[in-house]
């Protein structure tokens, strides 16, 4: 029987559940990476859930750049206690895409003590992939900050960037939801 490193075990998991369909769609819309399996996000959970705990295979994965299950992956296994504030900066400078920063938000960073901190510093970014990504860990961190997370959303409105309008939009219809309710 053929012994497999933990990449390869990784790997043979989106392998065995890729979609060629999915994977076909992300292609013609023009996702940026070679390789796409088209795992799902309930099976790359699974897979996480399958997968050790590591902050060197996190580290691996998401360095592996041009496959797009890899990125994804990353955040859920890098073990919280170990992720720190440059690290989340690093990886917040090397976001491919919208997708990516919405599971790093949604599943690493808004655990940590230091992610409004994180947020504060992203939204002042040149970089639209960035400050997307503020504003989705703004979004995670609701309803915490509100009167300072609207002034930031309102201002990038005024930018008028099509990639953060996606995010603030809905964020303030959040944030206007919880200020009715109070």
């Amino acid at each position: 029987m053929t012994e497999f490193n933990p990449m390869q075990h990784i790997k043979h998991q989106f392998y065995a559940m890729r979609n060629g369909a999915i994977a076909d769609n992300m292609r013609r819309q023009g996702a940026p990476y070679r390789i796409i399996f088209g795992v799902n996000l309930p099976q790359l959970t699974e897979i996480a859930r399958n997968t050790a705990k590591s902050a060197e295979m996190a580290e691996a994965l998401w360095n592996n750049t041009s496959t797009r299950e890899s990125m994804l992956l990353a955040p859920m296994i890098y073990p919280q206690e170990q992720y720190d504030i440059a690290t989340a900066r690093r990886w917040s400078n090397g976001i491919t895409t919208p997708e990516v920063a919405d599971i790093l938000c949604m599943k690493l960073l808004r655990h940590m003590d230091f992610a409004s901190q994180l947020a504060d510093e992203l939204i002042l970014s040149e970089n639209d992939m960035v400050r997307y990504a503020a504003l989705r860990l703004m979004f995670n961190l609701l309803p915490n900050r509100i009167t300072e997370v609207k002034a930031y959303a309102e201002s990038e409105m005024q930018r008028g960037c099509s990639l953060t309008a996606s995010v603030c939009r809905p964020l303030l219809d959040e944030i206007s939801f919880l200020e009715e309710e109070n």
